[in-house]
């Protein structure tokens, strides 16, 4: 008997192409999709005559047994901060981590106002970061990086630019300091990488938002809580990427070495090292971006910097002023991020060659010029006063604000009915109906619910995780809240997956399209979270349509580039065959590539529903209301600490439920041999 041969790809794609023109049949529903059909169905039939009965009825202001334990916890904490144990070891790391931030602070950001100049003055540090990023980059990094922070000192925003800068180097320094050598471990220890990628998965898995409440009780609010609160969010990247790029080290180069007679460390410093070194920089600059996105939250805890201004321009509605701070928070974001990747580019041995071989005196004598130039400004900042502190004299920040705050006016004045009608539109149609289900439904329908959409995603473990979670928001009584978030979350994940559909299906399809959109994307996803609320906040004003805004926009790169990357790594031959069969696009699209990729667009789901919750939780600063609302009350109001507390952990536990539903969908969904596969992370 003749072995059956397996079909090629060009077989595989004239087999999907010929169902474009062959008669229609009717498609089989999979026992799956008809479990979630018949669960959505009972679910609105229960709403329709039970809405309103065994729903929570907890006022937003009303506490709980729960909450009260919480405060008794905060006031244990502080009785006891300096006789226990465990705290003392704590304030102990407080005090270390506030000692390395304090004194880059008087380095770099000293306040003119009763507490001395800064070490270094803004023409010292602005071309000391400019030869930095020389000496890093090139000549065009270094120019863009003077450029920015000269423009940054224009706004009147250089010492609060420094301030932030200072803290994201410090929480960077301890980032690394920890999270390298974690990352070489755990790329050489498979029992170490099984231990630690849960850890780092719930890590990254967390809004920004629920770090700040725990970690605020025990280091106090500050800069040490905040650098703590940007290393525990920025160090997961640099681990990854360091224990990949020694995991990708061919273990016969190692043994080699080995069998010369090297010690673990002779090799760590003469093979792993070198050989991981572009992956260990492309996680520097990860873990860099990461830190100064968690700097500028971190403000809700005191971090002195751009943050700072931020947050007190949304809660005062000072659309000018919150503009015009975002601005340097972006133009800060570029800096850090052309730098690092200007280092990364120079660790790629290919370049290492290329400068060997490239004439070494020049480029030194270079160098030394620059950093004379630099050492002499120095100097000058050292003793100079207008060297010292930025120039009042030219900066037009109250200029800025007031041109932004007379456009937005105007914008409102003018397209006010439009924005309007947006607005009621999106409300009426998806944000109403959906909340008021979420909401008016017994709790134990939704509980039900989601615990048999589990159960289809993930078999019995996930549905009894998913119960017990919802369990727990229910007894941390915040209930509706949660509801509140949860009806945004959703929405916004609808119209951002609804969104990379198109635009990611157009540019995998034309490459012209792709070319012009990515760079877009790729600048979008180096904007701190903060930044996204600012423009939607002057267009509609606080409510929870501008959070659900936001999110869009925040988490819409990231799942547009996953569906075009899909497409794009679709084989070559199914375009021909689409064509040679007389289908039209619309034919190709919907019954060809987008079934070849639901792998793919299965993960841009997760990727949204990460990246949406992260941004509607932050939208509580600007009348998101849900459990946004309660983690920044909780902040400002001392009698609602243990109800904000309570709203983090809720957040928790519903980031990780959805989470981990839309990985259990996205490995049970057929795999098309081009996809990429689904990391259990928060993509970047």
């Amino acid at each position: 008997m003749t072995a059956p041969v397996a079909p090629t790809t060009v077989e595989i794609t004239k087999i999907e192409a010929s169902t474009l023109t062959a008669a229609p049949r009717p498609r089989r529903i999979s026992p799956r999709t008809a479990v979630l059909i018949a669960v959505c169905v009972l679910w609105l039939a229960v709403f329709a005559f039970s809405h309103g009965q065994g729903t929570d009825t907890l006022p937003t202001a009303s506490l709980t047994d729960v909450h009260g334990f919480f405060d008794t916890v905060k006031e244990w904490v502080a009785d006891n901060r300096s006789s226990n144990v465990v705290l003392l070891a704590l304030d102990v790391v407080r005090i270390v981590i506030n000692a390395v931030v304090q004194a880059l602070l008087s380095l770099l950001a000293a306040t003119p106002y009763g507490l001395g100049y800064p070490e270094i003055g803004w023409l010292g540090s602005t071309l000391l970061f400019g030869w930095i990023a020389w000496v890093c980059g090139n000549g065009r990094v270094a120019a863009l990086t003077v450029g920015f922070l000269v423009v940054i000192g224009v706004q009147g925003l250089y010492l609060e630019a420094m301030q932030t800068l200072a803290i994201t180097f410090a929480a960077v320094f301890f980032a690394l300091v920890i999270g390298i050598p974690v990352g070489i471990w755990t790329g050489r220890s498979r029992r170490v990488e099984r231990v630690l990628t849960p850890v780092l998965d719930f890590m990254q898995t967390m809004p920004t938002f629920v770090y700040l409440a725990p970690l605020a009780l025990i280091f106090l609010i500050g800069p040490a809580a905040a650098v703590i609160a940007t290393l525990i969010y920025a160090a997961p990247p640099v681990i990854r990427l360091t224990a990949h790029g020694v995991r990708d080290i061919p273990e016969s180069i190692d043994e080699s070495v080995a069998s010369l007679g090297a010690t673990p460390r002779q090799r760590l410093r003469t093979v792993v090292l070198p050989l991981a070194r572009t992956s260990i920089v492309l996680g520097i600059n990860q873990t860099t971006m990461a830190a100064l996105s968690m700097v500028t939250i971190a403000a809700l805890i005191a971090a002195p910097g751009l943050g700072q201004v931020v947050v007190q321009a949304l809660q005062s509605l000072n659309v000018g002023r919150a503009f015009n701070a975002g601005l340097a928070v972006v133009l800060l974001a570029i800096v850090l991020d052309r730098v690092t990747t200007a280092i990364g580019r120079r660790a790629d041995p290919a370049v290492v060659a290329a400068r060997r071989t490239a004439a070494v005196l020049p480029r030194r004598i270079a160098y030394g010029t620059g950093a004379a130039i630099a050492l002499a400004a120095i100097f000058l900042s050292r003793s100079q006063l207008w060297a010292a502190v930025f120039p009042a004299q030219i900066e037009i920040g109250d200029l800025i604000e007031s041109a932004v705050n007379t456009a937005s006016a105007w914008v409102n004045t003018t397209f006010g009915g439009l924005t309007s009608a947006l607005q009621e539109v999106v409300t009426t149609a998806l944000i109403n109906p959906l909340q008021a289900l979420l909401e008016q439904s017994p709790i134990v329908v939704v509980m039900a619910a989601f615990t048999v959409i589990a159960f289809v995603a993930g078999r019995a473990t996930l549905a009894g995780a998913t119960l017990a979670g919802m369990v727990v928001v229910w007894l941390l009584g915040v209930w509706g809240p949660s509801m509140i978030t949860l009806a945004s979350t959703l929405v916004a994940t609808v119209l951002t997956v609804a969104i990379a559909l198109v635009l990611g299906v157009w540019m995998g399809r034309v490459p012209r399209v792709d070319a012009a959109i990515r760079p877009i994307l790729d600048a979008a996803q180096t904007m701190p979270a903060f930044v996204y609320l600012v423009p939607f906040f002057g267009l509609f004003g606080p409510n929870r349509f501008t959070a659900i805004v936001a999110a869009v926009i925040y988490a819409a790169p990231i799942s547009i580039k996953i569906v075009a990357d899909a497409i794009r790594q679709l084989p070559e031959t199914l375009g021909e065959v689409l064509l040679s069969t007389g289908s039209s696009p619309w034919q190709a699209v919907t019954k060809v590539q987008l079934p070849m990729i639901r792998h793919a667009i299965t993960l841009a789901v997760n990727q949204a529903l990460i990246y949406v919750l992260s941004m509607v939780v932050i939208g509580g600063l600007v009348g998101g209301g849900g459990l946004g609302y309660l983690v920044v009350a909780g902040f400002v109001q001392t009698d609602l600490f243990g109800k904000g507390l309570a709203a983090g952990l809720a957040i928790v536990i519903w980031g990780m439920l959805l989470d981990r539903t839309t990985q259990a969908f996205a490995h049970r969904t057929p795999l098309a041999p081009t996809a990429p596969p689904a990391p259990a992370r928060r993509l970047r």
